[in-house]
């Protein structure tokens, strides 16, 4: 129930009603499966259900989902930054973690890491008292030719991609600039210091930035 609590979050289900289909997706189960997981969610007042709407989060649902995701993102900052894990390793092992993990274990887990505000894949970590920290950034496929930007988050779970880029040297708060952009979905041409790298249309969509235009 964490799981589908952090997704539905995740999808902005604290704000708006989500496809009970996208968070199927997000959290990796079947549609029925998730029908039946909301069904028994809505009768415990953590979500509401309407139809051709949708699904969305409580307040009561709200906090809850806070807590996995806080669960969940400081488990991968404990792994990463203590237990030598590499960012492509954390995710799986960091949902078994937040399985069994109260406050009093994420907490310490949170302080042996050091008090970290993002996880390792630049997500932000909601505080004790439950409060998000807000973001302004975008998709790095936003950013056009000369922009110059931070990597901010990478918003992907397959472990080959993050292997690829933690070979490249792309991780958050890594700067950067807009070499070149094709048109029409292709490639963008990035430069780190004195390398470039060429990333596809599909892995640029999920690196976000925080980036400004050049005058």
């Amino acid at each position: 129930m964490a799981h589908y609590l952090g997704g539905l979050y995740r999808l902005g289900g604290h704000e708006e009603f989500v496809s009970p289909s996208a968070v199927a997706a997000e959290v990796e189960v079947s549609a029925p499966a998730a029908a039946r997981m909301f069904g028994r969610m809505e009768g415990m007042k953590l979500v509401e259900r309407e139809l051709y709407r949708g699904v969305r989060l409580t307040s009561k649902g709200s906090v809850q989902a806070l807590r996995e995701i806080r669960a969940h993102r400081l488990s991968e900052a404990f792994l990463v930054r203590v237990m030598d894990y590499g960012w492509h390793e954390a995710h799986d092992l960091a949902d078994r973690i937040a399985e069994i993990a109260d406050d009093e274990f994420v907490n310490r887990m949170e302080a042996k890491a050091g008090f970290p505000r993002r996880c390792p894949h630049g997500e932000p970590i909601p505080d004790r008292e439950g409060h998000m920290p807000k973001l302004n950034d975008r998709p790095l496929t936003e950013l056009s030719q000369g922009d110059r930007g931070t990597i901010s988050r990478v918003r992907i779970r397959e472990p080959e991609k993050l292997e690829y880029l933690a070979k490249e040297g792309l991780f958050p708060e890594i700067a950067f600039r807009v070499e070149a952009k094709a048109p029409f979905g292709g490639p963008i041409r990035l430069r780190l210091d004195a390398r470039e790298v060429v990333l596809g249309s599909e892995i640029s969509s999920r690196v976000w930035v925080e980036g400004h235009r050049t005058t």
